[in-house]
């Protein structure tokens, strides 16, 4: 999902005694295997990720591990293990997460079965500078979203973010963890830009796993970047593991108005986040998800409400194995053209 597999080898590259295997990055192919084998009208991250398990498997893995719910994702490891096992292969499925919770009794002893040496102190440690990678890696990743779409010359983000992740994927404390964040992210603002102070502004709401995963959204953000748009997005790994709770609880107690109970996964936070950026005065608010999403299409009625109350367009996305490359452009195109005429 996104660059997030840097911190995940970096963390059990260095707590268990084991090869850890990248998974290859999200092709067309992987699309593919995933729809071939998964039930037709299940929500789309249940496809890409079992693609990816299938290509994992195929470059030689023998243990999966998982990590997801919060939705009815989260009861679809069971069903993806069957499908596997049914398809002939020979694997150990370790699904962090039960009932929508992470039980740490649970974690301890999966990872002890693939290292029966397994270090508690120095996993503890690990952890804690995992944590910290990735929020610097999601700070760095704001600054961009706001600034890529001016930058001078092409690639110049993309390019230092690239080579920032692998010097990252070698620090050996947390210490020269935040000197080497220090550094790259003084590179990142010497970068030079040409940005009016009254750009275009987008908000992104929507599904985590198609917010996160560029190749399942299409790069939308890098498409967006082209239009000399500055862009805001909530969710990443830092939200979901630190303010994901407080957010749901806030949007139910600030959107009373608009909803009496809460939405499942990100539903109830896309309420919250909507008004935010009506208020806010943005110019425009892209919100995207996977087909067959029940939660993002519950709330797809409330959102239309809030952003026609507060007279900001909104368009919707909606992504999965057969969604079109050229329509989702052409949609943008024209999103941007009229945002761009109101403005004006």
């Amino acid at each position: 999902m996104g660059d997030y597999y840097v911190p995940a080898k970096y963390l059990l590259s260095k707590i268990v005694n084991a090869d850890i295997l990248v998974a290859p990055f999200i092709t067309a192919k992987t699309i593919e295997l995933g729809s071939k084998y998964s039930p037709d009208f299940v929500c789309t991250p249940f496809k890409y990720t079992l693609g990816t398990m299938i290509e994992a498997l195929d470059n030689g893995a023998n243990i999966l591990i998982q990590f997801g719910g919060g939705c009815r994702y989260g009861y679809y490891s069971e069903l993806q293990e069957q499908i596997l096992k049914d398809l002939g292969y020979k694997f150990e499925l370790l699904n962090l997460i039960t009932n929508g919770k992470a039980n740490v009794k649970r974690i301890y002893k999966m990872i002890k079965r693939i290292d029966k040496k397994f270090n508690v102190l120095k996993g503890l440690y690990y952890l804690f500078i995992t944590i910290k990678m990735v929020k610097y890696m999601d700070k760095i990743d704001d600054y961009i979203r706001r600034n890529i779409g001016f930058e001078i010359t092409k690639n110049s983000f993309s390019n230092l973010k690239q080579e920032m992740l692998n010097k990252f994927s070698l620090v050996n404390n947390s210490i020269s963890l935040y000197i080497m964040y220090r550094k790259y992210f003084k590179k990142f603002k010497k970068i030079k830009i040409n940005k009016p102070k009254d750009c275009l502004k987008v908000g992104i709401i929507g599904e985590l796993y198609t917010l996160m995963e560029p190749f399942s959204n299409y790069y939308l953000e890098k498409e967006l970047a082209q239009y000399n748009i500055e862009l805001k997005r909530f969710t990443n790994v830092t939200y979901l593991l630190v303010n994901y709770k407080k957010i749901n609880k806030k949007a139910l107690k600030k959107s009373k108005q608009y909803m009496k109970y809460q939405f499942s996964a990100d539903a109830s936070s896309n309420v919250y986040w909507t008004k935010y950026l009506c208020d806010k005065k943005y110019d425009g608010i892209i919100h995207i998800k996977s087909s067959f999403c029940t939660p993002e299409i519950g709330v797809m009625p409330l959102l239309d409400k809030i952003a026609n109350e507060n007279n900001v367009p909104m368009i919707h996305f909606s992504f999965d194995a057969n969604t079109s490359e050229v329509g989702i452009k052409t949609r943008l195109e024209a999103f941007y053209d009229m945002i761009e005429m109101r403005r004006k």
